[in-house]
């Protein structure tokens, strides 16, 4: 007779078979953005297919079935109970999928990725525009074979933030709305405005990167558990808690995009590298939601690096890999220009208060995809009219407007409106640190270990233990609440631009 501890240890072996190729699979997508040569795409997208299958094989099968049935209700292990409940969700949406749909699924996603990157250099939404379609059309049957109650694109978002629904987007998007353009209407209206000309000089790439480094190494970021490289667009992945990668995007002649784009990775890669080693080799050992993932990273990137504070600890660090130019650039005066409000085409170039609206474009566009009401043909156009709408600007060329992101090219539909959903998590996380921790005096220590020891015991740790919503309650006493991230940017910019 078999005993519950026999299929534990059985079910764990399982989860570390799946664990392999999903590490492998991740390995491939890291290559792929990163180094493969262009005649490389066509075989390396058929092994990403094969893995992908694989993968989606074993998380649906008999065998999965006979361990999730046989342990929900029997065993006494948290994480595994935990994982059982993970892993029954997963069966029970992607076991309505056929295996043959996902593998081209997966085969297509990869070969977009890179006809994307050929299309935004060359500006060709038309190259793109095929493969596009196909993943619209593939998001839509997958949705339609997990099921929904209001809205088709629920399905999708909840691959991404479980608990969350179009029904609360609707309702807190556009007071969040109302607000930042109220504010950016007060900040346009002031005749107080930093001088950006400050920071227009040729900052060398390996001066960039070695600066970044010791501010990634300040945050308590491990390289002996990841590295750091160079790609067309930033992101942050995890092969498992060992080995987290980040890249980032040199300009030298706009040293802002890589050092905020790379504590932005950074603060992505300490929640992987600060999961519980006890979640290893499960479906738990990763964030709970990308809200959750943003609010780590825009936490480093906003809250603590465009802070007056960290520049105050760190400028002199920064003007010996600057160039001469910054010598002359007084701390106040270089703090108000990176903080600078002003509308821009590019959504990880954006500043932090019109951050918010470039997500809205995004959602309202994918959502509206989804549900069958605009084309893809039609995006160019669109994307430009609610630029224009909310921002107040036209991209001139599709590169700077629909062609941007690479997450419609990766199939991650139901994943923008995580950004600003991690911007309020991470306002309200922010006020919490501040009211337990002295957030300022460690900052000044040039540690801020002991700040991510904090985020590591609140959020980090518990991967996937704990849902989204569960996380901010338990740590915040409340759900979620925008006025904290209002509150924040209110204060911040009517002291810059000096308007009550």
């Amino acid at each position: 007779m078999t005993t519950i501890n026999t299929v534990e240890k059985d079910f764990r072996h399982y989860l570390r078979e799946i664990s392999a190729y999903n590490e492998s699979l991740m390995l491939i997508h890291w290559d792929m953005r990163t180094k493969i040569p262009n005649h490389g795409v066509e075989q390396r997208s058929e092994v990403a297919g094969f893995l992908g299958e694989k993968i989606h094989k074993l998380e649906t099968s008999d065998k999965m079935k006979h361990f999730i049935d046989a342990l929900k209700n029997d065993t006494t292990d948290p994480i595994l109970k935990r994982t059982v409940e993970v892993c029954e969700e997963n069966y029970e949406r992607n076991r309505k999928i056929p295996h043959e749909l996902y593998r081209e699924f997966i085969m297509t996603q990869s070969k977009s990725e890179a006809v994307w990157q050929e299309a935004r250099q060359n500006d060709d939404f038309q190259l793109f525009q095929p493969y596009l379609e196909k993943l619209v059309d593939y998001n839509k049957q997958f949705a339609t074979y997990w099921g929904y109650e209001h809205n088709i694109y629920d399905a999708l978002l909840h691959n991404f933030e479980p608990g969350v629904t179009t029904t609360m987007l609707d309702e807190v998007f556009p007071a969040l709305r109302t607000s930042l353009v109220s504010l950016l209407d007060q900040i346009k209206a002031s005749p107080v405005k930093p001088d950006t000309d400050v920071l227009q000089a040729h900052f060398p790439k390996n001066d960039q990167e070695a600066f970044t480094k010791i501010i990634l190494k300040q945050m308590g970021y491990d390289f002996q558990s990841g590295r750091l490289d160079e790609t067309i667009h930033p992101f942050a992945i995890a092969l498992n808690r060992n080995d987290v990668r980040i890249t980032t995007r040199y300009d030298e002649n706009d040293f802002r995009m890589a050092i905020f784009g790379t504590i932005h990775e950074g603060g992505h890669a300490l929640y992987e590298q600060n999961i519980a080693e006890s979640l290893m080799n499960t479906p738990l050992a990763t964030g709970t939601s990308m809200g959750i993932h943003e609010s780590q990273s825009l936490f480093w990137e906003n809250f603590i690096a465009r802070s007056h504070t960290f520049w105050e600890a760190n400028y002199q660090e920064f003007q010996s890999y600057a160039p001469q130019h910054f010598r002359d650039v007084e701390l106040d005066q270089f703090f108000r220009a990176v903080n600078e409000v002003k509308p821009s085409f590019i959504r990880i170039e954006a500043d932090e208060l019109t951050y918010s609206l470039h997500i809205m474009v995004r959602y309202e566009l994918e959502k509206a995809l989804i549900n069958g009401e605009i084309n893809v043909q039609d995006l160019p156009k669109l994307w430009n009219e609610k630029m224009v709408a909310y921002l107040g600007i036209n991209p001139p060329t599709n590169r700077e407007g629909v062609l941007q992101d690479i997450h419609w090219a990766g199939g991650d539909f139901g994943y923008f409106p995580s950004y600003a959903l991690g911007y309020m998590y991470a306002a309200q996380l922010n006020h919490t640190l501040r009211s337990e921790v002295n957030v300022d005096e460690i900052i000044m220590t040039g540690d801020c270990r002991r700040i991510k020891q904090w985020l590591s015991e609140a959020v980090h740790q518990h991967g996937k233990m704990k849902k989204p919503l569960e996380i901010i309650k338990d740590v915040t006493n409340e759900g979620l609440n925008p006025d904290y991230l209002v509150r924040y940017l209110k204060q911040k910019y009517a002291a810059i631009y000096q308007f009550n």
